[in-house]
């Protein structure tokens, strides 16, 4: 796999400073340009108003103190959701190469490596020992998370908004529960189920209903080994530790692709990390082939329809459906494979909410991003009160919790919608 230097985490040039900020230069002055994102997350128009404030012609003719300033402002305002690169008339393979998600990422990583990980970001960037320990100590860690006095400590010393809704800790974790049941072979395929932190720890049933739904359909379903795929240390720039994570799993998962396993996974970050971003932090032939043989739950799913192996003999009408598109699903280019699977069950009516939650990975969460979080989320929430529907959906489990703060409403995964579709008691 070939990689551009500028990009390439294994390469020198990666790490120069100088470097980096001659390539600030030269991509800030390309998108001032072109101004195409300047709807999407906080970073462009905080990059395009200097520009303007100043009456610039471009962002490097700016003082070098004063570029840095806001350099530094647009790389913490980005929170990775990649919308940018989706809309970018300029990425790979044109002349220019303009990836702004790996030039955001290359920032934090060389600042993380000067300045080291705050606390915050270690524990967040951490969610298997936070998990294991919430898990242990559930419901008192439930209660904790919604006593005042508690927030603000988690405040002050992690950086957490103190009213952020956090998600619920379960005592009995998915991986347990699994281990529990007896194998089911499969006459329509093989899995390997990468259930992601989220589901294992505060989302049981969103496992729960991705084993029913995938056995329903002839599937075997066994569930690997496996840890945090490192999305969250990706986040922050610690890219050394995110890599030790990716390459663990990637050494696991490897061994079931061989065994003629497909790896199948409910979570867009972390398909997202397994399908491209572990190959890039990694590069090595096991990243490689776990990344050419992993799916979104939704995507096998409908790949099956395809093959005319789905079992569409549904027994519940599910009524109208706000569909949130998560910015992690949509970078993979795959289609909206969520919305088509739920669209073929008799009686939805689904409505497509392609709106950003705002939420990516941790940043939502932290006290300094959390109001503007939810300025990004307004358009999102509106789309669902717009929409009137009675179930909302959503792929993301982290963006699930935006909406259940900005809409007081519940918000399901589409495989738990399916297996509610048919019958199934998850």
């Amino acid at each position: 796999m070939a990689i551009d230097s500028r990009y390439d985490v294994k390469h020198p040039q990666y790490w120069d400073a100088q470097a980096l900020h001659s390539e600030l230069e030269r991509i800030f002055d390309i998108c001032h340009g072109c101004r195409l994102c300047f709807n999407l997350c906080p970073s462009f128009p905080a990059l395009f108003n200097f520009v303007d404030q100043r009456n610039l012609d471009a962002p490097q003719q700016a003082p070098p103190g004063e570029f840095d300033q806001m350099a530094r402002q647009v790389v913490d305002l980005c929170y990775q959701c990649k919308l940018c690169y989706n809309k970018c008339p300029y990425t790979p393979p044109h002349e220019f190469m303009l990836d702004f998600p790996q030039l955001m990422l290359r920032a934090k990583a060389q600042k993380q490596r000067q300045q080291g990980m705050t606390l915050g970001d270690r524990v967040l960037g951490s969610p298997d020992l936070l998990g294991q320990w919430g898990s242990a100590l559930a419901p008192l860690s439930n209660a904790a998370n919604r006593f005042l006095p508690a927030r603000v400590i988690l405040e002050k010393t992690i950086g957490i908004h103190r009213d952020r809704n956090l998600p619920e800790f379960h005592k009995e974790t998915f991986a347990r529960w699994f281990s529990r049941r007896p194998k089911k072979p499969g006459s329509n395929g093989r899995v390997a189920l990468f259930y992601t932190c989220s589901v294992n720890y505060n989302d049981p049933d969103v496992g729960k209903a991705c084993v029913a739904v995938l056995e329903h359909n002839g599937i075997e379903v066994i569930c690997p080994e496996q840890e945090c795929c490192g999305m969250p240390y990706l986040d922050s720039g610690n890219i050394g530790e995110a890599a030790k994570r990716a390459e663990r799993n990637a050494r696991r998962l490897a061994e079931y692709v061989r065994s003629g396993y497909d790896i199948v996974s409910p979570g867009p970050s972390c398909s997202l990390m397994l399908k491209a971003e572990a190959p890039h932090i990694v590069q090595n032939p096991e990243a490689e082939l776990v990344a050419a043989h992993t799916f979104d739950l939704c995507q096998y799913l409908m790949q099956l329809h395809g093959q005319k192996k789905l079992n569409t003999s549904f027994t519940w009408r599910p009524g109208k459906i706000a569909y949130h598109l998560p910015c992690h699903l949509k970078h993979q280019n795959i289609g909206l494979k969520s919305r088509d699977l739920l669209r073929l069950i008799p009686g939805a009516e689904v409505e497509l909410i392609d709106r950003c939650s705002a939420m990516d990975g941790t940043w939502g969460m932290k006290t300094q991003y959390f109001q503007l979080s939810q300025q990004v989320a307004q358009k999102l929430y509106k789309g669902i009160e717009r929409s009137e529907p009675q179930l909302v959906v959503s792929d993301c489990s982290l963006a699930g919790l935006q909406i259940i703060y900005g809409t007081k409403r519940p918000v399901l995964h589409p495989v738990e919608v399916l297996a509610r579709a048919y019958g199934l008691a998850v």
